[in-house]
Order: C-alpha cells, then structure tokens, then sequence
C-alpha cells in the first residue's frame, strides 16, 4: 500500500516545542504547590513547639514532610522560571546579558528557598542573614570594577544610546587615542563593548563607555570637482571676451 508523499514530521522537534510551552506551566505549577506546602507546615508547626518532641508526632511528620516538599517545589520553580526569563530576554538583550539575569534569579531564588526551608524547619536563620549580607559586602567592595561594568553594560541596554551595527565615536579623556574612539559596534558584553574601528577590534568596559559622550561618526564631507578654465567655458556675466 503507497502512501502519499507529505510533510514530513520531525517528532524530536515536536517534541521540543511542547516541552518548551509546557514548561512555564510546569514552574507555575510547582511554585503554586511550594506556597501551599509552607502555609501546611505552618499551620501544623502550630500545634508542637520543637520537633522530637514526644507529642503530637503526626504534626511534626506534616511539618517536616511540607516543608522538604516545600523545598523541592521551590527550586524546580526557580530553575525553570530563570529559564524562561532568559529564553524571553535572549532575543531582547543578548545571550550574555539574559544569562546574567538568569544567573541573578538562580541566585536571588536559591537564597530564598534556602532561608524559609531552614525557618520552617525551626532553625535560626539571623546568623546565616547577617553573614551573608557581610559577605555580600565584601564581595562587592573586592569586585566593584566589575560589578560596575555589569550594570553599566545593564543601563547601556535598558538607555540604548547605540546598537550592534550602529557606526560610532565615544568621547572621554580616560579612553586613549586623544580621548576619541571610532568604531562599528559589533558586540555589547557583560563588561566590554567590543568596535571595530577598522584596524582592529577594541574592547571598552561598559563603564567607561557609559561615562564617555557617545554620537554617530560624523560623515566625511563631500569633495566638490572643480574644473580648470578653458575656452569651452562661459564667461562671466558683464565681461568681455577675453583676449585671445
């Protein structure tokens, strides 16, 4: 029996697709239950004091289970909602800056989960808050070039004073070359914005170029022909004929 020749079916790539547009639902869905999971274990956290007590043994198991389920529905949440954040960011703002994003919601989301797991759970979290805070600080007093040159490059793409492809002259006196910079952008980085001026290609941090005077190279002017006098030409209004 011939069958008639048709489109042919990727099943692989159908099967991508649906998974790519169930999963949005699927992190709503766990971050749904991860809510309903704490409020449970709170509401049998009421009736016991500490946990390994010799009473009330069914709420402790109840608060112990909601909030290990409370754990696991969080992070599938996390991960799959900074995923999504970054597939829709990726065509907006660039592969690096949409993994800095996702990377930022990792982050943010983890501590989160990490901090009501531990409450739920009746363990002191206000040393664990404090030392991560002084951490923090250190961190960033340790990295502050960097991490200005991330924000900056975020500011730069939120302003949008240029874009890829966009032909430009960056103005500062902390950048070389007389404090003038010519080039066709050709990558807007986590902390470098790369031009090719022509010779090469050069990497900006984004936080000189964000303090730099940023405008379009200036076209070069037009020479106009000027031919030499001769006898085919005209002569000027009120004059004679010139001698020959």
């Amino acid at each position: 029996m011939h069958l008639q020749d048709g489109p042919q079916l990727d099943l692989p790539a159908q099967v991508a697709k649906v998974k790519q547009r169930a999963r949005p639902w699927k992190s709503i869905i766990a971050f749904i239950l991860a809510i309903a999971a704490a409020v449970v274990s709170s509401w049998a956290h009421r009736s016991f004091h500490d946990y390994f007590q010799s009473s009330n043994i069914q709420y402790q198991v109840i608060a112990a289970g909601c909030a290990a389920a409370f754990c696991v529905f969080a992070s599938v949440a996390t991960y799959g909602l900074s995923g999504k954040a970054r597939s829709v960011l990726e065509l907006r703002v660039g592969t690096a800056h949409a993994a800095v994003v996702r990377y930022f919601l990792l982050l943010i989301g983890g501590f989160t989960t990490l901090v009501v797991t531990l409450v739920l759970f009746d363990v002191p979290v206000s040393q664990l808050i404090l030392g991560g805070a002084l951490t923090s600080v250190f961190v960033g007093i340790a990295a502050q070039q960097a991490l200005s040159n991330v924000f900056a490059g975020m500011v730069l793409l939120l302003a949008r004073p240029f874009r890829v492809g966009d032909a430009i002259r960056l103005r500062a006196g902390a950048l070389g070359g007389g404090g003038e910079i010519d080039g066709t952008v050709t990558e807007i980085g986590i902390t470098y914005v790369r031009l090719d001026t022509g010779a090469s290609i050069m990497a900006v941090p984004n936080s000189q170029v964000l303090n730099a005077v940023v405008g379009p190279q200036p076209q070069p002017l037009a020479a106009v022909p000027v031919s030499p006098p001769g006898d085919d030409q005209p002569n000027p209004p009120g004059l004679g004929a010139l001698p020959g």
